[in-house]
């Protein structure tokens, strides 16, 4: 196995000191955030995480063989994932509503509440906003994670299709999939009447399951095998999809969602992902 450490600034005494604890053949640079430990000896899990949390430092075990063409779709969540805000937390706070609406959001990314319930009882609160409040809110408040546009180039250049599914809203994952060069994406359509939000949404919910379902959509029509497939999120409503898929990152995400996703990036940004996904180049 190869070990993977990722950090804003990772002192050089840190990578020797894990390289002794693991045994690695050697130390290389993949970027200036991030390390690859050659030949590391994964029996000392354990006290690796121990280390790597004491440090501040993201890591990840990858197994040597791994390229990142043996992959052919990845999966993103939207809000607190592939962008750095709740769209609809952003949407109440035009009713100044945040707080009431930000709370039940929490909520259901703990997983304490059921989302589609959730999504139903914040969007009622945005009855009779005016629709210009979406755009304001994404010309003004939507920005991407960082490193969000490094990853998406990366999984182009090796041709790995992108899917962005949501529990937000369609309004932002459209905008989203020109500008980012996506090539699927699904949300939720909030009703609007009169130009007016109507507190309500149109047909089914994408919830966990919907986003579980729209993974193996897309993967089946892509006809590609479980293993081909990166999904990443935060909240408890991702946790369906990434089950679904070979690889799972938690991104900055809630603990539950960390405790079982196969990597967690804490410290750096979506560029993280690449480095977990093995050597550049295709398999065989």
């Amino acid at each position: 196995m190869n070990l993977i450490v990722q950090g804003r600034d990772i002192p050089t005494p840190s990578l020797k000191q894990l390289a002794r604890l693991t045994g690695a053949a050697a130390i290389e640079a993949v970027s200036p955030a991030a390390f690859r430990l050659v030949a590391a000896d994964s029996g000392l899990r354990a006290e690796v995480a121990d280390f790597c949390e004491a440090n501040a430092l993201d890591h990840g075990w990858v197994p040597a063989e791994r390229r990142i063409g043996d992959f052919g779709l990845l999966v993103m969540d939207m809000d607190s994932t592939l962008i750095t805000i709740e769209c609809i937390d952003e949407i109440a706070d035009m009713q100044g509503l945040k707080p009431q609406v930000s709370a039940i959001t929490e909520a259901a990314m703990r997983g304490e509440i059921d989302f589609a319930e959730s999504l139903r009882r914040r969007v009622s609160l945005l009855a009779g906003l005016d629709q210009s409040a979406l755009q304001r809110v994404y010309d003004e408040r939507l920005r991407l994670s960082p490193g969000a546009e490094i990853l998406l180039a990366a999984a182009r250049a090796a041709g790995i299709r992108t899917l962005l599914v949501s529990g937000g809203f369609t309004f932002f994952t459209e905008r989203l999939k020109p500008r980012l060069g996506l090539d699927y994406t699904a949300a939720n359509t909030l009703e609007v009447a009169d130009g007016k939000l109507t507190g309500r949404v149109l047909g089914d919910i994408v919830d966990a399951q919907g986003k579980a379902d729209w993974l193996n959509r897309v993967r089946g029509q892509l006809g590609l095998k479980k293993g081909q497939v990166i999904a990443m999120g935060d909240g408890a409503n991702d946790l369906k999809m990434m089950a679904e898929a070979g690889v799972s990152i938690a991104y900055r995400a809630k603990p539950v969602v960390r405790a079982q996703a196969s990597y967690a990036l804490n410290r750096v940004g979506l560029d993280g992902v690449i480095p977990l996904l093995g050597e550049t180049g295709h398999a065989g």
